[in-house]
């Protein structure tokens, strides 16, 4: 991995003892991981930050997400260990079982959630209103508003809201997830961006029925898997990954949403019956495809983009929070060590993050497409390939070569300690 130095992004500029800092106003739209994150570091460097996000409040719930390699780096810089440490899953491990519940192999933490020593995993609301609660205080939330349209001028962007009043910001970020709206007006649509690996995804809460303690089951079937798992005592969540439809019902369409999950599994077995029963009162039904974003730049203008809105790797790659940690934190000190200068800050955060980005993706796309086993004999080697592993005496080393490839992607970038804005202005 090659570092760039900084000065070929600062000499143009002349960052010296008289550099003034522009751009100070920034909007961010979304309030999930990469937004708040993102409004912790800009506020810290002294910019004015305004988060708009779509939703009436913070979305609580969701799914498990990982928090790896430079991510956790980024999480210790925030002083938030603490905080993410008291809201780990704290998985002990789960079983896989087949239609009769029967148990096909056990597996450990280490094997079934695949996070290094140093490594944590929590739930995405949990994090959410981790990073929320750290922003609060000093950063402007548009709750249950949303961005209508950009025009981007020489001194700024002029954003339309929905609900609150025209505003000019001197830069505005897309923080917005997958369908990110800001990546929609700037760039074009999703679709020239998407790529999609067939697959769709489902989570829902459901009460804790199976009484789960910090243990999940799957029951996988060829071209299917139902996931069960419970970090508190009353709730659990069930996932469902599966074969896309030709064409998925359109966003907002919950109920043909939950109608194509339940055909899918129609003859799945186990407790998926009872599980797609409680699918109509989850108050926190998710459903997406499972794709990746691919895009060559990441900006335009005044107009930036981090996280999944920029770089998905799909829901199922178990990076996408981790890469949108770290964007944000680059994004964020690049635009400070270049006083706010964007048209420098840009080149530097895109130059910075591609081959984390590059590495990410690609393992992304790997994982979610071995998750899934394509039919019955596929389905029998992965089985016991998990129980054999389990028992034999060198299990650490073939732990190890698993996760060499995806403790090489979550490290694939050096963090720079950028200095507090006093001292980059000063």
């Amino acid at each position: 991995m090659s570092e760039v130095p900084r000065s070929e992004f600062v000499a143009a500029k002349g960052n010296g003892p008289d550099a003034l800092f522009t751009n100070k106003t920034v909007l961010i739209s979304g309030a999930s991981v990469a937004g708040p994150a993102l409004a912790y570091w800009l506020q810290r460097y002294g910019f004015t930050v305004t988060v708009v996000e779509e939703a009436p409040a913070l979305r609580e719930g969701g799914y498990k997400v990982d928090i790896r390699g430079a991510a956790m780096q980024v999480i210790d810089r925030m002083g938030l260990l603490p905080e993410v440490g008291r809201a780990s899953t704290a998985m002990r491990g789960g079983d896989w079982v087949d239609g009769s519940g029967k148990t096909l192999a056990t597996l450990g933490p280490d094997l079934i959630g695949l996070r290094g020593p140093g490594d944590d995993e929590v739930l995405r609301g949990d994090l959410a209103r981790i990073l929320f609660d750290a922003t609060k205080g000093e950063v402007q939330y548009l709750f249950g508003d949303s961005i209508l349209d950009l025009t981007e001028e020489a001194a700024g962007v002029t954003v339309r809201f929905r609900h609150a009043d025209p505003r000019v910001f001197d830069l505005v970020i897309g923080a917005d997830g997958m369908h990110s709206t800001v990546r929609r007006s700037i760039f074009g649509p999703e679709e020239q961006f998407a790529k999609h690996t067939g697959m769709a995804a489902c989570v829902i809460s459901v009460p804790n029925y199976l009484n789960l303690d910090h243990w999940e089951l799957v029951h996988p079937t060829p071209g299917q898997i139902v996931q069960v798992y419970s970090t508190q005592e009353n709730t659990a969540k069930a996932q469902f990954i599966f074969g896309a439809p030709e064409q998925l019902p359109e966003r907002g369409d919950i109920a043909a949403q939950q109608r194509v999950v339940a055909e899918a599994f129609a003859d799945a077995g186990w407790e998926t019956q009872n599980l797609l029963r409680l699918m109509a009162e989850s108050p926190d039904f998710y459903f997406d495809s499972v794709s990746q974003i691919h895009l060559e730049r990441w900006s335009s203008g005044r107009v930036a983009l981090v996280g999944d809105a920029a770089y998905s790797p799909s829901p199922l790659s178990g990076q996408g929070t981790s890469m949108a940690l770290v964007g944000a934190y680059v994004l964020a000190g690049e635009l400070n060590a270049a006083n706010g200068d964007y048209t420098i800050a840009f080149d530097a955060y895109q130059t910075r993050m591609s081959e984390y980005v590059d590495l990410n993706l690609t393992l992304g796309w790997t994982n979610a497409k071995q998750m899934v086993a394509a039919d019955k004999r596929g389905l029998k080697i992965q089985t016991t390939a998990l129980r054999v592993m389990r028992r034999l005496p060198w299990k650490g080393m073939a732990l190890r070569s698993i996760m060499k490839p995806l403790n090489h992607a979550s490290n694939a970038i050096k963090l720079e300690q950028y200095a507090p804005a006093a001292q980059t202005a000063a």
